[in-house]
């Protein structure tokens, strides 16, 4: 009797150590999920600093928001004003909502002073309105200036979720400014600005389109996730301690 229950033991000796190792591993897994949520919640927090710092500074020259992107790529919501001529004949249509109404974010290229090009977002129209000639009011004509938000070009389609955009019928679901641009009927060998620009509220004629549709809404649940995966270790911890203390109690 003695020999079967020395046995049993003995098989278990090596499968509580297994299971003790893999509790282990799981735990640095969990510890390493955790400190990865933190350091996603300072840098979501500097972040989201940075943005409400540039959205509340007064608007900049074009050539300076130039300038700031050659340097670090990055002018995400920076106030820049701008002037020069709307073509358009070239508007580029972005699949978007409004309040609840599915339409489009007209892209129009403005062409500046010294001849390149920016694509400017002047703004939503809903969708039985894309067609320019039913919203011929806010077809400005010569000159104008323009503030907005600049934003960064993207580097690439954000989700394979998104349909692929469909540029025969002028419906674009991401924001591709190389083929935007490529297929707005420019002039050949034209420069283009390297980002875009989202209008402000200012109200264009007629109404439509309805500036100021940039969505600044960046979700901070890093320290949900952070507490969650500290949680989880802190149980698993609780569960290998009284794991390796029971074979002690036995004896």
């Amino acid at each position: 009797m003695n020999g079967t229950t020395g046995s049993v033991a003995g098989r278990s000796r090596p499968r509580s150590a297994l299971l003790i190792g893999l509790g282990l591993v799981l735990f640095a897994v969990l510890i390493g999920l955790g400190t990865w949520q933190v350091q996603r919640l300072h840098w979501k927090e500097g972040l989201l600093a940075t943005i409400d710092k540039r959205t509340h500074s007064a608007p900049l020259p074009l050539a300076d928001v130039e300038r700031e992107f050659a340097a670090s790529h990055d002018v995400d919501y920076t106030p820049v004003t701008v002037t020069g001529t709307f073509l358009h004949q070239a508007e580029r249509h972005f699949f978007s909502t409004w309040e609840g109404d599915s339409g489009f974010n007209v892209y129009t290229p403005l062409q500046l002073e010294d001849g390149r090009f920016v694509l400017v977002n002047r703004g939503f129209v809903p969708y039985d309105l894309k067609d320019p000639a039913k919203r011929q009011k806010g077809e400005v004509a010569g000159k104008v200036t323009v503030t907005g938000l600049a934003r960064n070009p993207l580097p690439g389609k954000p989700s394979m979720m998104l349909p692929d955009n469909d540029v025969a019928k002028n419906i674009f679901y991401w924001k591709d400014r190389d083929v935007m641009a490529a297929t707005a009927g420019l002039p050949a060998g034209f420069v283009l600005v390297p980002f875009f620009i989202d209008a402000d509220k200012t109200p264009n004629p007629g109404g439509l389109p309805v500036g100021g549709v940039t969505i600044i809404d960046l979700p901070n649940n890093h320290l949900q996730y952070a507490v969650t995966w500290y949680g989880l270790a802190a149980a698993l911890a609780a569960m290998l301690i009284l794991r390796l203390r029971r074979p002690t109690k036995e004896g």
